[in-house]
């Protein structure tokens, strides 16, 4: 569907990607990681031409992409960026009803595309259709700025760093997200990170990039197990022991010290020990919403996502979880 044909980018004397060549297939999860200056974003800028080779050619649909109408082709391409782009002064519904506008749909098929998206993010249409973006947390405004991306069924999605500015358990919760709306939409969709960690989780393929050049392309099982070198799986290695050293030690027990949630058991609820390290709860927290903390069938408290969600704000901001 998508293929790079020995594309470099220079930029005067400074070489930014060189020859690169990959392929990405219809309907792919396709991942571009690597460290700062690799070229990942450079590569998928590309794709919309914001950025146009010095060398080499890209294809859509066996199309080069210089021929392509440049307004249709950024029309029928998706893109998410870190930085929320939302339009301010336009409420969610115009946001995410932009490009279906621009194509002429008519009024009530926008509508009607607005509400089905809103609900597939778990946010209620008649609550936030009308809302503005300051009125929203920054997880809602990523969510509709997913939305505004799919809104008029793109073949592609360009998604640069989405989640990067995201407290912990947002950034899980949009990771969740964002893999249930792929199988959903069937789109191909183009991820750039720098996290290995959420390459792993997200792609179906991934491409790791170092200095404008690819240096692994394979499936994140295959990358873990066979990496083609040394700085593969040093970089595999060093996103992994980040985020155990930010997490380590810390347990069920230290989050409940901090929930204000009532002594009440709900039978629906999960049950862990206070002794549950904090990344098992993270998970469970994903799927239930709420756990209960039991010890010696005795009901400690329970837990909340809102409360776990404080914790780890406070945590990684270095305040006191305790006070």
């Amino acid at each position: 569907m998508l293929e790079f044909k020995n594309v470099s980018k220079r930029y005067q004397q400074q070489t930014v990607l060189d020859n690169i060549s990959l392929t990405v297939e219809e309907g792919e999860f396709f991942v571009l990681v690597g460290p700062s200056g690799s070229g990942k974003t450079t590569t998928l800028k590309m794709i919309n031409r914001l950025i146009d080779p010095s060398e080499g050619h890209i294809y859509l649909h066996q199309k080069k992409l210089s021929d392509y109408n440049i307004r249709e082709l950024r029309q029928s391409i998706g893109y998410v960026l870190q930085q929320i782009a939302l339009f301010p002064n336009l409420t969610v519904q115009e946001n995410i009803e932009l490009i279906p506008e621009l194509k002429k749909w008519p009024r009530l098929k926008r509508e009607e595309r607005a509400r089905e998206l809103l609900a597939l993010v778990n946010l209620e249409p008649d609550t936030y259709l009308k809302r503005k973006p300051a009125e929203l947390s920054g997880g809602e405004q990523q969510r509709v700025g997913i939305l505004r991306a799919i809104a008029a069924k793109p073949d592609v999605i360009l998604m640069d760093e989405p989640f990067s500015a995201l407290d912990p358990i947002a950034r899980q919760q949009l990771q969740s997200l964002i893999k249930e709306i792929h199988q959903e939409i069937k789109s191909t969709i183009v991820f750039v990170t720098h996290d290995m960690k959420e390459a792993i989780a997200l792609g179906d393929r991934i491409c790791l990039m170092r200095n404008g050049k690819i240096v692994q392309i394979d499936t994140p099982e295959m990358i873990q197990q066979h990496p083609e070198n040394d700085f593969v799986a040093e970089f595999f290695k060093q996103e992994q022991s980040q985020v155990e050293g930010e997490l380590s030690g810390l347990t069920v027990a230290d989050v409940l010290a901090f929930s204000q949630n009532p002594l009440v058991h709900q039978e629906e609820t999960v049950s862990v020990s206070p002794d549950t390290a904090l990344v098992d709860l993270i998970e469970l927290i994903q799927a239930h919403r709420v756990v209960s903390v039991v010890e010696h069938r005795q009901v400690l408290g329970t837990i909340s996502n809102d409360d776990l969600l404080h914790f780890l704000q406070l945590r990684l901001k270095g305040g006191d979880a305790d006070e």
